[in-house]
């Protein structure tokens, strides 16, 4: 593969949800004009061959569909880190992946999905449904106490850009002072930024009566939302994994809204974009 080519990695098990995922991925890749990876992971060599024959149809269907003709890797591993390390590999755009949310098993493990992105340097498009527009005109922007918030501005900037979206800023609703003071300043350093780049934005704060992800989840369904884009936890645990951060409930959202995961990086993510929105 050539690798100085742009791309967007697609990682794929075979099923519905991950052709989701490549067609969310196409969407990306026309306006930016890069090209598409389909990454699947094996556990083992001897399952390589029949891997092939599958991917080889995937290549076939996609380019039936949109005419281009799709990259692809075959790697062994596993998808909690082979995945990260192949976007970064590849100086990947982005990650889209799919997911069939919380069930069964999940509601006590936790996300596998959340586990693969945590890995990643390279954010993260988690879907969970075919794209419903071939644009992205409103972004969902969750604004809390956290320090972490200013990462992602730059890729909302991003985002819009590309697509000429306009961004939701929601503001959460703490009681506490000290939050409520991180949570003011976050925002306006989060309008600045908006304000001298141009960005067409506006503003809602939440409710206060149900958990910040609930009302961020429930506001995005109300307004119709194409993308919230939200922040992982920073340095996050396996105990994190047990009980549930919150961008996991985000993530497996059952409004099945795509959801933007950014990992907390100094100055820099993934290959060609750095956080300033240059």
């Amino acid at each position: 593969m050539d690798q100085t080519k742009r791309t967007i990695l697609v990682a794929t098990d075979f099923t519905p949800v991950a052709g989701y995922a490549a067609d969310h991925a196409q969407k990306f890749a026309k306006i930016l004009n890069v090209t598409v990876t389909l990454l699947h992971i094996i556990k083992k060599e001897a399952e390589r061959t029949d891997a092939e024959k599958i991917m080889e149809v995937q290549v076939y269907e996609y380019f039936n569909k949109y005419g281009t003709k799709p990259m692809f890797l075959i790697r062994e591993g596993s998808i909690f880190s082979t995945i990260g390390e192949v976007a970064s590999e590849l100086s990947a755009e982005l990650v889209v992946m799919g997911t069939h949310g919380i069930r069964g098993l999940q509601h006590l493990t936790g996300s596998w999905a959340l586990k693969v992105i945590a890995t990643s340097k390279v954010p993260f498009i988690v879907v969970q449904e075919p794209p419903k527009e071939s644009k992205i005109s409103k972004i969902v922007f969750p604004v809390d106490f956290k320090r972490e918030n200013k990462e992602k501005i730059g890729w909302a900037y991003y985002i819009a850009r590309l697509f000429n979206s306009k961004i939701y800023i929601f503001k959460s609703n703490y009681q506490d002072k000290g939050f409520v003071k991180e949570t003011y300043k976050n925002l306006m350093f989060t309008e600045k930024f908006f304000n001298a780049k141009g960005i067409e934005y506006e503003i809602m704060i939440a409710e206060g009566k149900k958990s910040f992800p609930t009302e961020t989840i429930e506001y995005s369904q109300k307004i119709d939302a194409d993308l919230m884009l939200i922040m992982t936890t920073k340095s996050i645990n396996f105990t994190d994994y047990i009980i549930g951060a919150s961008e996991q409930f985000i993530i497996a959202n059952t409004a099945q809204i795509p959801v933007m995961c950014v990992n907390p990086r100094p100055s820099k993510i993934g290959g060609t974009f750095s956080t300033t929105g240059g």
